[in-house]
């Protein structure tokens, strides 16, 4: 039997992509581990990989069929930045090729949406996984995992808006699944966790495990975006402050049932997520 083509991880040491990597090399897949740093994985041969540095594509694309690709991180334009990268992609014969997006930004959006569409149109098997927000993002260097340990608040500009917050783990599985199977979902698959939940909501399931008290502190446009701008790029943090306004406007307050459907399990409850964690 002819073994498996390589698939290449690009983002390989990031939160969805450390995962990617586990599950694949769980599955017996030869993986290609791609990212800046270019770590030894369990299960993955390392690759040195930057969007920004062409002489970096050829050894990732080598022998590669298929790959999962996260953008270029805290990128205003990423569909420009990702451009020659799927260019030479495609010329290396890559036939299949998974995007990470995000729930709030659909095909032919600004940033990302419009790699959604470049992706689309490149490869003849194609998915853009969009997931809501990350569970994950209440823990580690995000700035709400800090601001819970050092503060005892989650600060956002939501309101009482809600959100379908996704484990990490579980898109992970819709990737491994996707770009294993043997035809890809050629679309977008909106995935999020089994309930929608406010921050309020969330800071009383934080406490409630953490056992000690955790509050939303809800605040305006400026403040949160002022807020952002300490750990990102001022830009950026506009675009990422906006996104919250669309939260407290109801865009976010969906459940999908993708993961389960395409994993054959449900996805993992906030509940859940955070009696496993360490506060």
């Amino acid at each position: 039997m002819t073994a498996p083509a390589p698939v290449l991880v690009v983002g390989a040491t990031g939160t969805t992509g450390s995962r990617v990597v586990s599950r694949l090399a769980a599955l017996g897949q030869d993986v290609r581990a791609a990212s800046r740093r270019a770590p030894d994985q369990p299960g993955a041969r390392a690759v040195r990989f930057d969007w920004y540095d062409p002489q970096t594509f050829t050894d990732a694309l080598r022998e590669v069929d298929r790959m999962y690709l996260v953008p270029p991180v805290g990128a205003m334009d990423p569909a420009t930045v990702m451009a020659p990268f799927l260019e030479r992609a495609v010329s290396a014969g890559v036939r299949r090729a998974v995007l990470l997006s995000s729930s709030a930004i659909p095909r032919g959006g600004p940033g990302v949406g419009l790699a959604h569409t470049a992706v689309a149109e490149a490869f003849d098997e194609w998915a853009v996984l969009r997931p809501s927000w990350f569970m994950q993002n209440l823990t580690g260097d995000h700035l709400h995992g800090a601001s819970i340990r050092e503060e005892g608040v989650i600060v956002t500009a939501t309101g009482r808006g809600r959100v379908g917050f996704v484990d990490a783990d579980d898109i992970a599985a819709v990737a491994a699944e996707v770009l294993t199977r043997a035809e890809p979902p050629g679309t977008d698959l909106v995935l999020t966790g089994p309930e929608a939940l406010g921050y309020d909501d969330v800071a009383a399931v934080v406490a409630r495990y953490a056992g000690r008290p955790i509050r939303h502190r809800p605040v305006g446009y400026e403040a949160m975006r002022d807020r952002l701008a300490t750990v990102v790029p001022a830009e950026y943090a506009a675009v990422l402050a906006r996104l919250d306004l669309a939260i407290a406007d109801g865009a976010e307050d969906r459940t999908t049932p993708t993961v389960e459907e395409v994993t054959g399990r449900p996805p993992r409850s906030l509940a859940a997520f955070a009696a496993a964690q360490t506060w």
